[in-house]
């Protein structure tokens, strides 16, 4: 990207008639050098934002910590906040501006069970055995996202730019538990553009229907009898024989579903004590398809499984639907547009350092040894991808049913770590995540830029959004008016782990970064212990 100096900026935006601006393809070129200064001025505060946020590490729903934080900053520096949106107390809106295209501009919050992680050490180190960790990496989304907001503001404001802002967090995401309730209570009704970021180790977006599986999440719950598990369990209807029946007839029953779906479960009750015949136990399945009709008809599978598993144990079957999320489609226009500004951007300049640190996490965990990448990766379009098996989900899809949106994969992490899992939060909190970030906010601020300034493009968004995505599927979620958000999971998790965890909160006034906090030097190269 071209190095402006705010003199030389201030020249080059004296001649440029921005009147002229909705002519263009794009924003004017000084315009986006001056945003992207202006997320560069806010180097220091991207990596105490994302250094905060995985200290917090605070899972589905419980991210009260990370939402009173964000909120706070968002605040502070002009936009409106509003709280418990759609009924969900870590949920939010923080919106900006008058006039012209509104724009929404979101990432996710919420981290994994079980993965607590030590940043900048490079090989398996829990902070507290069992606790949440953000190995998904879900701890610097929402800082891009918010330095974008207030470059792309203060920009927006000293040029008289209209045009409106809505910051909002994907919460629970892990879950596929929020999103579509977002849609459901209207959140994005007025929204001509949605903007959205994950974590990733290479920087590029896409567009079209982009290949993963949209999902359900749907927990099945027993009723049976109790009794003497030795001395009579002949008046005993064991409600964990309901589970375990539904186990196997789900597992004998995959081999005759399509290769695409993904279905996987855990037991969340199986019983009290083995001399009591268990009178309630319960299973939760995701079950996940690559359209609205193969979801829907997978989760009716499911029912049928259940309801059976129940007439032949003696049993009664409730069930209750705990999240659900769309398949993905991604707007072309705006992708088309996101991706120059991508490629203006580049990767970061990654140090020697850096380097070596990837290196070191790669081979002490036994992943595939890959430098940081040093080009950005293509646009992602129906004609380059490799037809779809199925995969993973992402409840963004709910939104990108309702208005144009694009997902931007931001380089934030080390390649080939294992999603979910500890090694994808080692490089979490250190150099190689704010860099990223910093990319991220300048891409995501660039293109918000070219979207407030080029009513052609949003008008070129919301006809390929009508004339092409809505003509190959119809949003039809797997929801009830009587569904609701599942606010209760995660709760016993945090009440066990939050007071240990929070004697591990950054305190930014008193360290420069987490690393210094918690006596890590980077780049840490040397091996565990022998």
């Amino acid at each position: 990207m071209r190095t402006f100096t705010r003199a030389v900026l201030a020249a080059t935006l004296a001649s440029t008639v921005l009147s002229a601006a909705p002519a263009r393809a794009e924003a004017p070129q000084a315009l986006k050098d001056e945003v992207a200064l202006e997320v560069e001025a806010q180097r220091k505060q991207i990596q105490v934002m994302v250094d905060q946020i995985f200290s917090y590490a605070e899972p589905g729903f419980q991210e009260f910590k990370t939402s009173e934080y964000l909120t706070g900053i968002l605040a502070k520096n002009g936009f409106t906040v509003t709280k418990g949106v759609a009924g969900i107390p870590t949920a939010f809106t923080a919106t900006w501006g008058k006039g012209g295209p509104k724009i929404a501009l979101g990432s996710d919050i919420d981290d994994v069970l079980g993965v607590s992680q030590m940043p900048g050490v490079p090989y398996l180190k829990p902070m507290i055995e069992g606790a949440p960790g953000h190995g998904e990496g879900h701890n610097s989304g929402m800082p891009l996202m918010v330095a974008a907001a207030i470059a792309t503001k203060k920009v927006m404001q000293k040029h008289g730019l209209e045009g409106r802002l809505m910051l909002w967090p994907g919460v629970a995401e892990e879950l596929l538990a929020t999103k579509a309730y977002f849609v459901r209570a209207g959140l994005f009704k007025d929204v001509d553009a949605s903007i959205f970021t994950h974590v990733s180790s290479d920087f590029s977006t896409g567009y079209g229907e982009m290949g993963n599986n949209g999902m359900v999440s749907v927990e099945y719950s027993f009723k049976g009898k109790t009794a003497h598990s030795a001395g009579m369990p002949w008046e005993g209807r064991s409600a964990l024989d309901a589970v375990e029946i539904m186990d196997v007839a789900w597992n004998f029953r995959r081999e005759h579903l399509p290769l695409t779906q993904r279905s996987h479960m855990i037991i969340t009750n199986g019983g009290g004590q083995p001399n009591v015949v268990p009178d309630k136990a319960s299973i939760w399945y995701f079950f996940r398809e690559r359209t609205f009709a193969d979801i829907r008809k997978l989760y009716e599978t499911g029912n049928d499984v259940a309801k059976a598993a129940a007439l032949a144990t003696g049993t009664t079957m409730t069930q209750q639907t705990l999240g659900y999320a769309a398949p993905n489609f991604g707007n072309k226009p705006m992708a088309e547009a996101a991706y120059a500004n991508i490629k203006a951007v580049g990767m970061p300049k990654w140090s020697a350092d850096d380097q070596a640190f990837a290196k070191a996490v790669q081979t002490y965990n036994e992943r595939k040894i890959e430098p940081l990448k040093d080009e950005v990766t293509e646009l992602s379009t129906p004609e380059n991808r490799k037809p779809s098996t199925g995969g993973g989900s992402d409840d963004i899809g709910d939104i990108m049913w309702a208005v144009p949106t694009i997902t931007i994969r931001f380089p934030s992490n080390i390649p080939n770590m294992i999603g979910h899992n500890s090694t994808a939060a080692i490089a979490m909190a250190t150099p190689i995540a704010h860099k990223g970030v910093e990319a991220g906010a300048k891409a995501v601020a660039m293109t918000v830029l070219d979207l407030v300034t080029t009513p052609k493009l949003i008008a070129d968004a919301k006809t390929y959004f009508t004339d092409v995505q809505l003509k190959t599927d119809t949003y039809a979620p797997v929801l009830t008016d009587a569904d609701v958000p599942a606010i209760w999971l995660n709760e016993r998790n945090m009440a066990l782990y939050r007071p240990q965890m929070e004697k591990y909160y950054y305190n930014p006034a008193k360290y420069p970064t987490y690393l210094d906090q918690l006596g890590i030097k980077y780049p840490m190269l040397e091996g565990p212990a022998k």
